[in-house]
């Protein structure tokens, strides 16, 4: 059902947090406290930071005007400096299970507001306003590599689906020429490792809406380039 698609839209935000939540499942429990990947954040930390961004994102969307120029007047805290600044975080003694379930819960209250909101909307992102669908893309690319920066760190497999990746990439890097795997070419537009003819980048950003002027790359760093 997904392969003849070319947009991106919330079935696919609570598809790729559906397959996220199926391969973190399978992690030791005692694993979480690991750093996941190349950030500087644990394993529930990064978790607990994806399930808050796929948050802040559909509470945009639940203004009848979303705003265009700033985020949402939430209170945001950090457990510890150093660690991410979020509005929502889990109970410690519910444990992975806990953490999962709250992952659900954001991305399909993501995929449901989504659902609803007018094509014409547009809501504000650090990156320039956008879209329902740069935000559903938004959503599937904070779940792809973030699940991969879990999975690096709770020694766990995580290949998403191909055709997936290619319409994120094509909806939120225009600037990016594909020409190998897709996946992996997601991971170096994100900074997330090199290719064989191209340097791990330190510096990126994506595009929200097609129509949007095409800025430089800004000065946003990997660590916080992925932001709610």
């Amino acid at each position: 059902m997904h392969s003849a698609k070319t947009a991106v839209g919330g079935e696919d935000v609570r598809w790729v947090v559906t397959l996220a939540i199926d391969t973190l499942r399978d992690a030791d429990p005692q694993a979480w406290e690991a750093k996941a990947g190349t950030l500087e954040w644990t394993c529930w930390e990064t978790l607990e930071h994806l399930a808050d961004d796929l948050f802040t994102y559909a509470a945009r969307f639940g203004l009848t005007k979303p705003p265009i120029s700033t985020v949402l007047p939430f209170r945001t805290s950090s457990d510890r400096s150093g660690g991410p600044a979020n509005v929502i975080f889990i109970d410690r003694a519910s444990g992975p299970e806990g953490l999962l379930t709250i992952l659900e819960a954001c991305g399909g209250l993501l995929a449901s507001v989504l659902s609803t909101a007018p094509s014409t909307a547009v809501a504000y992102h650090v990156f320039g306003p956008s879209d329902p669908e740069g935000f559903a893309a938004m959503g599937v690319v904070e779940t792809l590599v973030h699940t991969h920066d879990i999975a690096q760190g709770l020694n766990l497999e995580w290949s998403p689906p191909r055709e997936l990746c290619e319409r994120v990439l094509k909806k939120l890097f225009p600037h990016v020429v594909i020409d190998c795997d897709v996946w992996e070419i997601l991971l170096w537009a994100t900074g997330r490792t090199a290719l064989p003819d191209r340097p791990r980048l330190t510096e990126w950003r994506w595009y929200g809406t097609q129509a949007c002027e095409r800025l430089p790359h800004s000065s946003t760093s990997t660590a916080s380039a992925l932001t709610g």
